[in-house]
């Protein structure tokens, strides 16, 4: 699910590949407003499913840290205001969720980008965060 999942430089929010055109793409704003839009080559885009947490020892797949803040909040939203909350409270919060992540390599701002991300994608209904494995190997 994370691989069609996009976010651009410059742009706030995420977005949802629609479609591919012989030079852009056609994306739709994950909020509410589903709104559509063209993406050029000259714009930088990064699927979220390409994105990694850095750890002590290796770096963690995003969406194993989403699937992590998921079984924390139980699903729901986080429950603080990431935009009011100290830099304390939002390094204690990644701490629970990735407890052996670089503390000198993910910033505050980092942090709280994962968390936009989070609220903004359980707020629309995308909560599949892990590819099934399992089922693919057994086949």
């Amino acid at each position: 699910m994370l691989k069609t999942i996009l976010a651009i430089s410059g742009k706030p929010g995420l977005y949802k590949l629609v479609s591919q055109a012989k030079n852009m793409l056609i994306v739709e704003s994950v909020s509410a407003e589903k709104k559509r839009m063209p993406i050029y080559g000259s714009d930088k885009v990064i699927s979220l499913g390409d994105i990694a947490m850095y750890t002590d020892a290796d770096e963690v797949p995003l969406g194993t840290v989403l699937e992590s803040i998921k079984k924390k909040e139980n699903g729901g939203e986080i429950s603080f205001n990431y935009k009011k909350a100290s830099n304390e409270e939002l390094h204690a919060f990644m701490a629970e969720v990735l407890p052996n992540y670089d503390r000198d390599r993910v910033h505050t701002s980092d942090i709280k980008k994962l968390v936009q991300w989070y609220n903004l994608l359980v707020a629309n209904g995308e909560t599949e965060f892990v590819e099934e494995e399992s089922e693919e190997k057994a086949e």
